[in-house]
């Protein structure tokens, strides 16, 4: 008997292609697209044309397709913190914490529950068995592409359930073999932006209803004040645009925000620079790895050398300050060790 897997198909030329390659290989595949943002979309993975797409997939697959609804559990674990986080300071997340609770923890609960052996998606990262069996998350073999950054939450046991059928291939691998199979999808373009923010309305649209925002005062290092925002809670460490400052003088990068005096500091690219970064909720993947290790702080940001300790990174040189909120995963070499959260 085959093993069974359920493939997350969020309506995209990847987890298309990643349900096409299972069926080839001989699993028992269902396709299941799960329904988050239960309000108006129009970008992102959670419109109504993206479920249409999967479905369709799944039937020139010749495979069963579901929905599954996880729209409360999405407001409760992904939209109701990214509006908490704005309101205190925070540069939140959202992708990384769907992926943490939706796409793997509660995918992972609903696969035991109808009896599915492993599941699947359409992610650019890889699964590789290392000494005494761990298992580590790998790299994609397409740097413009690797979203093991976004998986770095990953622990042991969710790693041995998982498959990442295109994590091998570069991303016109996986349109060539989306349009040699005909699948609907293969020349569709790719999602960027936050699933649940309207392109119509941005950032600050659909915080305003959820937040209280604040104007703030923009001053540089020395304390002079240079300009002035109008919603100091939708500042993040490094903006540079929408400061209010003046042209003409060399360019100024927020270097600290503070929330409850509604100030925001500027300085020089230099001025971003520390030796320390705090983080909080460190998780490893297996168990803690000692040593220097390259740490990543955005999605594809240049890792740097660092060495991790029970709430900090010290950076081997000088790097740029992380604003609090943002996810921090651990690399040694291209294998995911851990994770944690700058605060």
């Amino acid at each position: 008997m085959s093993v069974r897997v359920l493939v997350a198909m969020s309506g995209g030329v990847d987890s298309s292609v990643a349900a096409a390659m299972l069926v080839d290989q001989g699993y028992d595949v269902t396709g299941v697209t799960l329904r988050l943002w239960g309000g108006e979309a129009d970008q992102g993975c959670c419109s109504i044309s993206d479920v249409h797409d999967a479905r369709r997939v799944a039937d020139q697959l010749g495979i069963d397709h579901h929905v599954f609804n996880f729209s409360e559990d999405f407001d409760r674990h992904v939209v109701e913190p990214f509006a908490r986080d704005h309101a205190v300071g925070r540069t939140p997340n959202p992708c990384i914490e769907c992926n943490r609770h939706l796409k793997f923890d509660l995918l992972v609960e609903r696969a035991d529950v109808l009896g599915f052996e492993k599941i699947a998606t359409g992610h650019h990262a890889r699964i590789v068995e290392r000494s005494a069996g761990i298992r580590r998350l790998h790299r994609g073999a397409d740097p413009a592409k690797d979203q093991s950054y976004v998986l770095a939450m990953l622990d042991q046991s969710t790693l041995r359930r998982c498959l990442f059928p295109v994590g091998d291939l570069q991303k016109t691998e996986v349109r060539e073999l989306a349009a040699s199979a005909g699948l609907r999808t293969a020349a569709k373009s790719e999602s960027q932006d936050i699933c649940f923010i309207r392109s119509d309305e941005g950032r600050s649209g659909f915080l305003e209803s959820r937040i209280d925002f604040h104007p703030g005062e923009v001053v540089d290092t020395d304390g002079n004040r240079v300009g002035s925002v109008e919603a100091v809670q939708l500042v993040t460490i490094g903006q540079r645009k929408g400061l209010g400052v003046a042209g003409g003088a060399p360019p100024r990068y927020v270097v600290e925000v503070d929330l409850p005096a509604a100030r925001v500091t500027v300085g020089s690219l230099a001025d971003l620079d520390c030796n320390f970064s705090s983080v909080e909720r460190i998780e490893w993947s297996h168990q803690r790895v000692e040593g220097i290790l390259s740490v990543q702080s955005s999605a594809h940001g240049e890792p740097a050398a660092g060495v991790v300790t029970s709430d900090e990174v010290e950076w081997m040189s000088p790097h740029r300050r992380i604003a609090a909120g943002q996810s921090v995963a651990f690399y040694d070499g291209d294998d995911i060790v851990g994770s944690a959260v700058a605060i």
